[in-house]
């Protein structure tokens, strides 16, 4: 009986790897670091994109491009999308359709050495500023700021600010939280209040375009069935530090 019920379990996982491999594959940039995607695959992110590509039928593979370089590869079909951006890019990037169920908010934040500083985008604006390049909210904000730092990645970023090359840096809160918990920093803090709230959106390149209809119902599907909200608490809100409104 036992020897049965092994087999059975064996067959299962057989058939499952061979379901696997018939879906295709999309290749999608994701600028995204931990809590939201991580190196192990263990992320917010990686858990429910991972789920809706599954129920749309396809497999996701995310790519580490920088922020600018992924948008153009997405929008020549290089790669298959972008995993979070802001809605309205397809003004800019025509080939590039939104998935219009939000994947996540994100908070846009800033941080700095003082703690005390206040978080304003008119009180910022003549500070000297970073952010990465390709974060559009920060360009367009930043646009007319007459002391701008642009870095490739966030470690590139917060070393900038530690390094007084600027005295404040822009980045997604909860993302800026995590990098300073795991490299130890008593030196960086985020400022209060948060700057903006904004949906982020995953898009994919036109010719995959039967597709955002399937993403979107699964999407819905993960938040209705409460699987979004429990990854959410393990995997976010265990960084213990609710977001500043």
């Amino acid at each position: 009986m036992m020897i049965a019920a092994a087999l059975a379990g064996v067959l299962l996982a057989a058939a499952d790897r061979a379901r696997a491999a018939d879906r295709p594959v999309l290749v999608i940039n994701d600028t995204n670091e931990p809590p939201f995607t991580t190196p192990d695959g263990q992320g917010f992110l990686d858990a429910v994109a991972g789920e809706a590509f599954r129920r749309a039928g396809v497999q996701l593979r995310l790519v580490k491009l920088p922020a600018e370089r992924g948008l153009i590869n997405a929008n020549a079909g290089i790669e298959d999308g972008d995993l979070t951006r802001i809605a309205g890019l397809e003004a800019n990037y025509p080939n590039l359709v939104r998935v219009p169920e939000k994947l996540i908010d994100w908070e846009f934040a800033a941080f700095g050495k003082h703690a005390s500083l206040p978080a304003r985008w008119d009180t910022l604006r003549p500070r000297p500023v970073g952010h990465i390049r390709g974060w559009k909210i920060y360009e367009q904000k930043m646009a007319d700021a007459p002391h701008v730092v642009t870095a490739e990645n966030p470690v590139q970023l917060f070393q900038q600010l530690r390094r007084d090359r600027t005295e404040v840096a822009l980045y997604e809160r909860w993302q800026g939280l995590s990098l300073i918990r795991s490299q130890q920093w008593t030196d960086v803090h985020v400022l209060a209040p948060s700057l903006a709230r904004r949906e982020m959106y995953l898009y994919l390149h036109k010719r995959h375009a039967a597709l955002v209809p399937k993403l979107a119902a699964a999407l819905r599907a993960i938040k209705a069935e409460g699987l979004y909200d429990r990854l959410y608490r393990e995997k976010v809100l265990s960084l213990g530090e609710a977001p500043a409104r």
